[in-house]
């Protein structure tokens, strides 16, 4: 039997629509994870393959209207179903109770985070047996440089289940996937024309100035070293 670690071997290197492939034929129950941002090439490229490919975003309530356009044009360009991923009213409505509408500015987002993206991702993942990610290793190279293109998930695998998780676009850089929008008449986020390069959550995103780092944008009153709100970050 193939091991996960001999698929790697085999996928690395390789270019996304190879490893996308991998996983949309030999996984059925396979979802694809789009955030409203340039990962948008992944369901352009994944459609050309599998046109009944599970699509989700995960609908934070934060999000900037802008992004909220860019779902609904993506899901009437491709006349696909995009599911949207809510949090959890009863431990929202207890966290703003608490601690207002901006807690993240004075404790860390960790803990919205994990109301407002954690939490609904896991409910989903618990429901298939792979995903498919738009994770660039030039996004982060604290925290995301040694991502493989397939591997066991360290987050939310669980001693019932191992899930599966794949990252066709991790050695793609910035540029390359601006070049396939380009060529391939991709739709894309408006805020991106403002500068905005990595975009998440309207109050924890912000736009970059020249030359800065994409992640700079994000969650810009922490420690650099912090720039991930969980969905990727193995448990300890």
């Amino acid at each position: 039997m193939t091991t996960i670690e001999q698929v790697q071997t085999e996928l690395q290197g390789k270019n996304p629509r190879k490893v996308l492939r991998h996983a949309l034929e030999n996984y059925q129950n396979v979802a694809l994870s789009f955030s409203g941002a340039e990962d948008v090439v992944l369901i352009d490229m994944a459609l050309k393959i599998r046109p009944d490919i599970q699509i989700f975003c995960l609908d934070t309530g934060r999000l900037h209207p802008e992004t909220y356009q860019f779902i609904e044009k993506v899901r009437k360009h491709y006349k696909i179903e995009i599911e949207l991923l809510t949090p959890d009213y009863q431990s929202l409505e207890a966290l703003v109770k608490q601690k207002g509408l901006f807690s993240f500015y004075e404790d860390g987002h960790k803990e919205c985070c994990g109301i407002r993206k954690v939490a609904p991702l896991k409910r989903k993942l618990a429901q298939v047996d792979a995903w498919i990610t738009g994770q660039r290793k030039d996004q982060s190279v604290d925290t995301r440089d040694s991502i493989p293109e397939i591997q066991v998930d360290p987050a939310f695998s669980t001693p019932e289940q191992t899930l599966i998780k794949f990252n066709p676009l991790v050695n793609q850089s910035s540029k390359q996937i601006w070049d396939y929008i380009e060529a391939f008449q991709v739709p894309f986020n408006e805020l991106h024309q403002q500068g905005y390069i990595s975009i998440g959550c309207e109050p924890c995103t912000r736009a970059v100035l020249p030359n800065q780092h994409e992640r700079a944008g994000r969650w810009w009153w922490e420690d650099a070293t912090k720039k991930e709100c969980g969905l990727h970050i193995a448990k300890t």
